[in-house]
């Protein structure tokens, strides 16, 4: 049960042709001042560097472990994190410490990452938890001689290490239910004044890499943390729903379209205004998402930046062809593997349809009919994944949180869709896209193309809709 003391409440665009890198014009300043009641952190930071856990090699990027660590070690009163994965035992040690010392710490995860990964038979997974499970038990291995004893996966699975210290933890299943789509919030709320969130798991894939690739460097991500008990009083009243009475009890916690239907809520943060909305939505309620995040490309007068994982809303392709008609400078950079997917808007941007397996294309689907010169992916590590879900709008708008640009993130995840109206805070992430603009391959990959072309022999011309 949670304590009633506690207060608890119900750059400019140049390309000269498809497939080419992209450049940047002029350069950012090397020292960019924070909003004095925020903080961003991106783990590919050119301009930081720290010891990597796996290799113990000095790499680029902010250290967003630490960053955590030190965050939750200063809490004093209460912890609350919502994330869909936890897997970094330094992250639950430091949960274990700051409920030792008096803090009240509670956890909610998504229910497929709920279970302890040391108590798992590795023949009783499907391929993709398989391969998580010998992740997981590899960077287990601390003293690196090749082999996991008992003792070291104990150590090594921060779940496990929770449930022994009783932190009290629940998943979207607490409900009754089989789940919400997912319970894919990245955030924690401190001492209710503090708000870290962005778009970054608490893995070691989400921060610092892949064990057993000393080439990776971690999914392409950033966290924010935000000063504003206001702020604060919002996310924690959107935990509460969630947690309920917390384990075991009522089944009163509340996830995905069980929540109480929210729209956007405005807190003041110093002089910056900061939107926020809670999914899911039904979809023929006019607050969800997609609607927000239409309606504010849509304001759009000269740029827009995009830096997405998984981009799939036809609607929002055409508030960007709109804007194209316009004159707006559009800057896309999209994961390379989900840029190529069927369901991808990238491929539509790029005026191409790719149908799927069955040589079918998504119904509703409307490719350009001139390319966007603006799209592209990013030379990434084998492995990584570009895995931000923010733009910035005319240098003065930025939108960030756990929300992939897909109707599944609207109408049928717990996600967190922020939108900071902070001209200082859109610097950064603009030098964070021109960063990865850099290394962007533009237009119709040699990847991309070779998916077509195979579809092409596979399916002829005879794509159906479905």
């Amino acid at each position: 049960m949670l304590k009633n003391t506690l207060g608890w409440v119900a750059a400019a665009l140049v390309c000269g042709g498809c497939s080419q890198a992209g450049m940047v014009v002029g350069t950012a300043p090397a020292g960019l001042a924070m909003p004095e009641q925020i903080n961003v952190v991106f783990n590919h930071n050119p301009r930081s560097r720290y010891r990597s856990p796996l290799t113990g090699e000095w790499r680029d990027g902010d250290d967003m472990e630490a960053w955590l660590i030190e965050a939750i070690d200063g809490a004093n009163e209460e912890v609350l994190v919502a994330v869909q994965e936890l897997s970094l035992p330094k992250i639950a040690q430091a949960l274990i410490a700051a409920q030792q010392r008096g803090v009240h710490v509670a956890v909610v995860l998504e229910n497929n990452y709920r279970q302890a990964w040391s108590e798992q038979r590795p023949s009783r997974l499907n391929k993709r938890e398989r391969q998580r499970w010998h992740q997981l038990n590899r960077l287990a291995d601390s003293d690196r001689n090749g082999t996991t004893t008992a003792d070291e996966a104990v150590q090594g699975d921060a779940v496990a290490l929770l449930q022994a210290a009783n932190i009290p933890l629940i998943d979207d299943t607490e409900d009754g239910s089989s789940g919400s789509g997912l319970m894919h919030h990245k955030f924690l709320v401190i001492d209710q004044t503090t708000v870290i969130t962005g778009s970054a798991n608490l893995t070691s894939s989400g921060l610092h890499g892949d064990a057993g690739r000393p080439s990776s460097r971690g999914n392409v991500n950033h966290l924010l943390r935000i000063s504003s008990p206001e702020l604060a009083l919002v996310f924690r009243q959107e935990f509460v729903q969630m947690w309920g009475d917390g384990p075991g009890g009522k089944q009163d916690s509340r996830f995905g379209l069980q929540k109480a239907k929210g729209s956007v809520q405005t807190v003041q943060v110093g002089n910056i205004h900061v939107d926020v909305l809670f999914s899911p939505h039904p979809r023929r309620d006019s607050n969800h998402g997609l609607n927000l995040l239409a309606e504010q490309l849509k304001a759009a007068k000269k740029s827009l930046d995009m830096a997405l994982f998984v981009f799939s809303a036809q609607q929002l392709t055409n508030v960007l062809q709109e804007k194209v008609e316009q004159g707006v400078e559009i800057r896309l950079v999209a994961d390379p593997g989900f840029a190529s997917r069927p369901f991808s808007e990238v491929l539509d941007l790029l005026g191409v349809s790719l149908p799927d397996h069955t040589c079918k294309v998504e119904a509703g689907n409307q490719p350009l009919d001139q390319a966007l010169k603006g799209v592209g992916t990013p030379r990434l590590a084998r492995g990584d994944k570009l895995h931000h879900k923010f733009a910035v709008i005319d240098n003065k708008t930025v939108i960030t949180g756990s929300f992939n640009w897909s109707p599944s993130a609207a109408h049928t995840n717990d996600e967190t869709l922020l939108v900071i109206h902070s001209p200082q805070l859109a610097k950064h992430f603009t030098r964070e896209m021109d960063r990865l603009w850099e290394s962007a391959e533009l237009g119709i990959t040699p990847h991309i193309q070779r998916k077509l072309e195979r579809q092409k022999i596979r399916c002829g011309d005879g794509a159906t809709r479905r």
